[in-house]
């Protein structure tokens, strides 16, 4: 089945109370997972340009208003990348599950070990992760880097489940199921290519992110090579006790 991680609050120009509303239209729904505080909000200030500090506070403020209107489901919020130490010190138990958006190209490198040796007892999952299927260094679509970077990172994200001994990290949500044409250029063109480098990240193979092909779909429904290998990774699964 599908389950909702409900964001609730993402940019500072609205008030905390807002959340409230936004809670209450769908908190009986028994697909909301979770409900989610901003959104890589280390990059975009809360869509406001807050300088750090004022945003982990509003994060902590908003987070705990969620708390006060249902302290039955969890509460995540979604950084760029990794936090620091003082950061997850700062949220504490306000927030009971980080999401990273992390774009690594072939392999998330040290991003497991470096969570582990924070100061937090709080999971993680990776919030967004992926490549896009157009590469830039050859001017066309393609399928198979897409597939092969599909593959290569989202079985890491399963060797490092927190489902095996040791593991730290709750899931993946690959980054994305469809294009959406609508992010540069004309709508009803298929162009986004060639956005560039930057604080986000690298994406296999051209390590540019080409924001209109993301999709393990095309905006028919056509599905894509990295689909059909996204699709064969086994869910990984606790080991059977004795």
């Amino acid at each position: 089945g599908i389950f909702v991680l409900n964001t609730v609050y993402v940019n500072a120009a609205d008030s905390i109370d807002s959340v409230v509303e936004r809670m209450t239209a769908v908190m009986d729904h028994p697909v909301v997972l979770m409900w989610v505080v901003g959104n890589e909000w280390n990059y975009n200030g809360f869509y406001q340009k807050l300088e750090l500090e004022a945003a982990r506070g509003l994060l902590r403020d908003a987070a705990r208003k969620v708390r006060s209107v249902d302290s039955t489901r969890p509460i995540a919020t979604v950084f760029g990348s990794m936090p620091d130490a003082a950061t997850v010190q700062f949220i504490g138990d306000d927030v009971d599950i980080w999401g990273l958006n992390q774009y690594d190209e072939l392999s998330f490198g040290p991003l497991f070990d470096s969570w582990a040796k924070l100061p937090t007892d709080k999971p993680m999952f990776l919030s967004e992760y992926g490549a896009d299927a157009f590469n830039s260094k050859e001017g066309k679509p393609d399928e198979a880097a897409q597939a092969v970077a599909t593959k290569s990172l989202t079985e890491e994200i399963v060797a490092h489940s927190s489902q095996h001994p040791g593991g730290v990290c709750a899931g993946g949500l690959i980054f994305e199921f469809a294009d959406e044409w609508w992010k540069s250029g004309q709508p009803a063109v298929h162009d986004g290519v060639g956005a560039g480098q930057g604080a986000f990240g690298k994406v296999y193979p051209d390590k540019t992110f080409n924001e209109e092909w993301f999709g393990l779909v095309a905006y028919d429904g056509t599905q894509r090579a990295a689909f059909r290998a996204y699709a064969e990774i086994a869910v990984p699964s606790c080991a059977p006790s004795s």
